[in-house]
């Protein structure tokens, strides 16, 4: 018989019913994976296969047998559902022409194009490209900016290896296993180009030329395109460079970041894409911006002309403090895979790595965020506190400007609501709320006005389902564990025990890094002991997590917990489950009931497990550090600690440790066992309202991605806009102009008349006077401002910035400038005046570094 259709390695024939050979097709695009219904009509097919194959419908629909189809096609109630999810798909593939909130918003920008380059994509569990947060946050970027609508596409690797999957031996050593994904069973198809040929890259490297495939994931309406060196023409190690996630030395990593962003370039090349926005996630992909140099190089500008054009639609997201997520290279490392490359820019060797250049005091490294920080025009950290803590990290390159005025900003980042949030929390705001409650995600107001309509009874009795849910999935994978590591059936009868629906259960689950202190609770023993072994009101806890497998602290954290949960007097009240994913953290953020976080500050750049716990009703517990900083309001959850820094990281865990203890003890626990006549907890149940009244719109990808639409892409595009019409002018002006400051910078000198301190009385004001040499430069090139602030116990409070007047040339052929300072408050003033370059098409204030104080 022969095939109608073949979708990877699913072959579709004409005996299958036509409707439901549609499931096929539904298959290779990853919205069902953030569609329960949609999912349920996979689970349905075979429950037991879904659950073999790791949730994968391609997978599901390559095994099924050909009479759980037919079952299924004369099903009235599956075909019903079948009908509507259908509809529901057609529809959202295609809509109407002002329906998506991008085309209604901005109609005039909809045959744009955004491009967004990640080094991982954590998009479903099957497909096991992703480590951990950075992962999640770019696959639930993708999901929104479907959702939204925008003209968006992605950029990253299709790992054959992917990330390890984790085993814990018995002795609590983790081991990490790589399998070979096959890529006919993942919901991805060849890239293709206009005329139908498979695409294929090529990037040079050191005395070889290797290529990638290119292959397409569609992620609701927009595609994802992954790159795979595992193809023919490379020789065998080449062939593995891009084959794991973060794996292998300091070259291995270069040439994956190499490929991923000039590599990366060029398949949009291929693919016919020309970006008008580009989006570096994380600095693995800085080097895309090289790339576009050198185009824009071989197409007659000079370096730093096209390192205007670049900049001005380029956006670089940041994510870490910690130095390990900010790769730098050595310069060796560097003259070997970019010898023949600098050339191609119009650069010479030290201009080359003047660009990137980091200096710790051991010695100059090109490093890869401060490359993503220069060659883009918009710059921002994760959460308002991340921010802050980017602005100080970087300061050093703008030298003079002081930490506030780093610009650098933020976006908080969300979660994709729709893919965290437990169907059964889901199908009761349906019920209560509107039952399209989903338009309203980010709209504060709708939450304010109808959270309250949820009876307390019926959230516990959802909230309850999941926590039964978590319970039966977290015993099987515990005895799926304990099976594989030969225990008798004695101890496997024991975790069929294991997890009281009636105990408060506590959710720690993130990548065990030392920062993140997966051990903080163990710190006083015999205080913990006390908390969990209280027969009258049981506390159990849940550990999951991946240390990375170069990092030998993190995995000794994790046999420190495992043998604590071995223990006799620990056993069953703390459980560590192996091989954390996408799908062990659904059933986590949606079934415990407190989620723990206890980093030390200020290291968590934002954290999103504790957002995705809150939207199903979840409090948290955690340091003030990240979107907690932001989201904590004193009624939806608790804080440990204080809000600020230590010098001393073992008094910081100390104080924290007791806080938290504290806490357990004196609140958490008390109100949690704090029940009504009803048996209902309603001073628990809430804080869990409270949790997702703020946390649901606050924390939401929608709001995220909107924020980043608005702040950053549309003035990227529009910017990219008037490039083209300039055909580069403005940018060929403005690289000229800088380098006109530059040149004549060294000669500006700055005199200000009078003290720059004292006393005010209110409706007093003060004049100051400032006068500026400068032998090359003219006052259209600069500003000249005048900086105050209040001060209190010599201690400088937030400072102001105000112009100051051009009034004439004096004699000696210095230029005066003039202000009246009368501030609105009274006190103790200090003021100081800088100069600063300035040109009208400056993105950025404080761009160039140059800053010449009094």
């Amino acid at each position: 018989m022969r095939p109608v259709k073949v979708y990877g390695r699913i072959t579709v024939f004409p005996i299958m019913p036509a409707r439901i050979s549609r499931l096929y097709e539904l298959a290779y695009n990853l919205w069902w994976s953030w569609h329960p219904e949609a999912r349920a009509l996979y689970s349905i097919l075979d429950p037991e296969l879904w659950e073999r194959v790791g949730h994968n419908p391609v997978r599901l629909l390559s095994e099924v047998s050909p009479e759980k189809l037919a079952e299924a096609a004369e099903a009235e109630d599956y075909l019903r559902q079948y009908d509507t999810i259908i509809s529901d798909f057609d529809h959202y593939m295609h809509p109407e022409a002002d329906e998506t909130w991008f085309s209604r918003t901005y109609p005039e920008l909809t045959r744009k194009t955004i491009a967004y380059f990640s080094a991982e994509f954590g998009v479903h569990e099957s497909l096991p490209i992703y480590s951990g947060g950075l992962g999640i946050l770019s696959g639930d970027h993708c999901k929104e900016a479907s959702d939204l609508g925008l003209p968006f596409v992605g950029v990253g690797f299709l790992y054959p290896q992917g990330y390890f999957q984790q085993r814990v031996s018995r002795e609590g050593t983790q081991e990490a296993i790589y399998e070979k994904l096959h890529f006919s069973e993942a919901p991805v198809v060849p890239a293709v180009c206009s005329d139908g040929n498979e695409i294929v890259i090529n990037v040079d490297l050191p005395g070889r030329r290797i290529y990638a495939k290119v292959w397409k994931l569609m992620i609701g309406r927009i595609p994802l395109y992954l790159m795979d060196t595992d193809v023919a023409p490379n020789a065998p190690g080449d062939r593995e460079l891009a084959a794991r996630l973060y794996g292998g030395d300091r070259e291995i990593r270069i040439s994956q970041e190499i490929v991923l962003g000039i590599g990366g370039v060029r398949a949009l090349r291929a693919l016919g894409i020309s970006p008008d926005a580009w989006h570096i996630n994380e600095g693995h992909a800085a080097f895309l911006s090289l790339e576009r140099c050198r185009e824009l190089v071989a197409s007659g500008l000079n370096f730093y002309e096209a390192w205007e054009v670049v900049a001005a639609n380029s956006i670089f997201t940041t994510h870490t403090p910690v130095p390990a997520g900010n790769d730098t290279f050595n310069y060796d490392l560097v003259d070997k895979y970019f010898g023949s490359y600098w050339g191609q820019l119009g650069l010479n060797r030290d201009q080359f790595m003047e660009v990137a250049r980091e200096d710790h005091g051991w010695g100059p490294t090109y490093g890869m965020t401060v490359l993503a920080l220069k060659l883009t025009g918009q710059h921002n950290g994760v959460s308002k506190l991340h921010g802050a803590v980017s602005r100080n990290m970087w300061q050093f390159l703008w030298p003079g400007v002081d930490a506030d005025e780093v610009p650098i900003g933020y976006i908080t980042n969300g979660v994709h609501t729709f893919s965290w949030m437990a169907p059964a929390i889901n199908e009761l705001l349906g019920r209560y709320l509107e039952r399209d409650w989903g338009k309203h995600v980010d709209d504060q107001q709708f939450w304010n006005e109808h959270i309250g309509n949820l009876p307390d009874a019926e959230l516990w009795k959802a909230h309850n389902h999941c926590k039964e849910n978590l319970i039966a999935y977290a015993r099987q994978c515990l005895k799926l564990q304990h099976l594989r590591l030969g225990e008798g059936s004695l101890q496997i009868d024991e975790i069929e025990r294991m997890l009281d629906p009636k105990a408060l259960i506590i959710g720690f689950a993130r990548r065990f890094a030392t920062y993140k202190r997966a051990t903080l609770l163990f710190r006083n023993i015999e205080r913990l002991r006390r908390i969990l072994n209280d027969p009258q009101r049981p506390v159990q806890i849940i550990f999951a997590g991946k240390a990375h497998p170069a990092d030998e602290p993190g995995k000794a954290l994790i046999e420190q917990i495992y043998r604590f949960s071995r223990s006799d007097e620990f056993r069953g009240k703390i459980i560590l489950l192996e091989n954390y994913d996408i799908d062990m953290a659904r059933y986590l953020v949606s079934g415990t009931d407190l989620w723990l976080n206890n980093p030390i500050r200020p290291f968590e750049a934002s954290g999103t497990s504790g957002q995705k716990a809150a939207i199903n009703g979840q409090p948290n517990c955690s340091i003030l550090d990240g979107w907690w900083a932001e989201g904590y309001n004193g009624k939806n959850g608790w804080a440990i600690g204080e809000e600020r820094e230590y010098h001393d990281q073992e008094v910081q865990a100390e104080a924290d440790s007791l806080d938290l203890y504290r806490l357990l003890e004196d609140e958490i626990i008390p109100t949690f066992f704090e029940r009504g006549q009803d048996s209902i907890p309603h001073h628990w149940i809430s804080f869990m309202k409270e949790a997702m009244r703020t946390c649901i719109p606050q924390f939401s990808m929608r709001r995220m991605v909107k924020e980043y639409t608005t702040r950053y892409y549309v003035p990227a595009i529009q910017q990219s806009q008037n490039i083209e019409h300039s055909q580069y002018e403005h940018a060929r002006t403005l690289a000229s102009w800088k380098d006109h400051i530059r040149r004549g910078w060294n000669s500006l000198e700055l005199y200000v008349e009078g003290q720059r301190e004292g006393q005010l009385s209110l409706g007093e004001g003060i004049e100051v006077h400032a006068w500026v040499r400068m032998d090359n430069l003219c006052p259209d090139d600069i500003r000249v401002e005048l900086v105050y602030g209040e001060t209190k116990d010599e201690q400088a409070l937030s400072q102001r910035a105000l112009p100051m007047s051009y009034t004439k040339r004096e004699l000696d052929g210095s230029y005066r400038y003039d202000i009246h300072l009368k501030p609105e408050v009274t006190g103790s003033l200090a003021y100081n005046v800088r100069v600063v370059p300035y040109h009208q098409n400056l993105t950025e204030k404080y761009g160039m570094g140059l800053v010449r104080w009094a």
